[in-house]
């Protein structure tokens, strides 16, 4: 009996280390990336204007991460640079993205409406200009500016505004996720960002078995987590290609060991959790779904693999919405990998779209 554990004992000595939104204190396997950030804010220190940055790779693989370590230290050491993140998944329009600087320079955000983008613009402008400060915008998951249409818009504004307002300085942190979907700017846009490019690539089996060994030492009591019950666990995220996921299993086979009063994890708390901690990635994009959105997954969800022309007849008939909006939509549902969309060759012309889940419908269903 004295591997049962009493209702009042846990083995999580500390539990906020398996949250997905964790910053750890110690930042494994991303040296080179973190290296490279931090060398193009450099010119920031001097009053200059900090080289612009592109961080690539696919979700879970660290590039949020680095790039909030990177604004701690710059915070930490000086109050020349001001660095805003913004999460573009919330903010998608430029009106949002500039609202959000505003808050972080000014204190307090601009009205949701009556206040047009030029006034929001030209005061974020002004503050910088009056208490020589430099700005480092990053831009988490720009690919959702690419799916509004606002992402040259959003950029021109940052990277132009030395020309209508001499002395200010700006730069960009872009952090895209690689979903295979080729994202294309402006050639004017692309002409003033000229981005350094970093690449955050997928980690490896044994980084990862180490990143989620060391969370398991800090967030669990000794002797809770043994090395063939770790592997499983490294192996599953390995497969999925997403940190995110390992952090989710950790967390979920512990407490089902608990619900067994077990001191010890097993293989079998693993695989049983494992069935929900796959989803994580799914979870975390229904998230950021607007309304519409949610109603056009639903529609594939119910009828999957759906053909596009049934699927607007239907979709318009629930939303008013017409046939643009709807192709944008289903363009982002496959960029965000909850579809994937493909020609028959039957249809119009020959050329009929198909839209096929990439999830059971009853794992869409729930989380709508």
């Amino acid at each position: 009996m004295k591997d049962m554990l009493s209702w009042d004992q846990t083995l999580f000595k500390d539990s906020e280390l398996f949250e997905l939104d964790h910053i750890p204190e110690h930042f494994l396997h991303r040296n080179a990336q973190l290296q490279s950030l931090m060398f193009s804010m450099r010119p920031a220190l001097g009053g200059g204007r900090p080289i612009n940055c592109l961080c690539t790779g696919k979700p879970g693989t660290g590039k949020t991460t680095a790039v909030i370590k990177i604004f701690e230290e710059i915070e930490k050491h000086t109050s020349r640079i001001i660095p805003v993140l913004v999460n573009c998944q919330v903010a998608s329009t430029r009106y949002a993205v500039f609202s959000h600087i505003f808050n972080k320079l000014i204190g307090y955000s601009p009205p949701s409406s009556g206040v047009s983008f030029k006034k929001v613009f030209s005061e974020v402008v002004k503050h910088l200009v009056e208490h020589e400060r430099i700005l480092v915008v990053a831009l988490d998951d720009m690919n959702y500016l690419f799916y509004e249409n606002e992402v040259n818009e959003v950029l021109y504004s940052l990277l132009r505004a030395h020309e209508t307002h001499p002395g200010a300085r700006m730069g960009v942190i872009a952090v895209l996720s690689d979903t295979g979907v080729p994202h294309m700017l402006d050639p004017k846009v692309e002409s003033v960002f000229l981005p350094e490019e970093i690449i955050f690539p997928t980690y490896s089996v044994d980084e990862i078995r180490d990143i989620l060994s060391n969370r398991a030492k800090l967030g669990f009591y000794p002797g809770v987590l043994d090395d063939s019950v770790l592997d499983r666990i490294a192996g599953h995220t390995f497969d999925l290609g997403d940190l995110r996921v390992g952090i989710d299993l950790l967390k979920r086979a512990g407490l089902n060991a608990e619900k067994r009063a077990s001191r010890t994890i097993s293989i079998e708390d693993v695989e049983s959790a494992y069935e929900r901690s796959r989803l994580v990635h799914l979870s975390y994009v229904m998230q950021s779904l607007k309304e519409d959105e949610k109603i056009l997954l639903g529609l594939i969800a119910d009828s999957s693999p759906a053909n596009s022309g049934e699927l607007y007849e239907r979709f318009h008939s629930r939303t008013d919405l017409g046939y643009t909006r709807f192709y944008e939509m289903l363009k982002k549902l496959d960029a965000v990998s909850l579809i994937d969309v493909d020609f028959t060759g039957r249809g119009l012309r020959g050329r009929s779209r198909v839209a096929t889940l990439r999830y059971r419908a009853d794992e869409i269903k729930t989380r709508l």
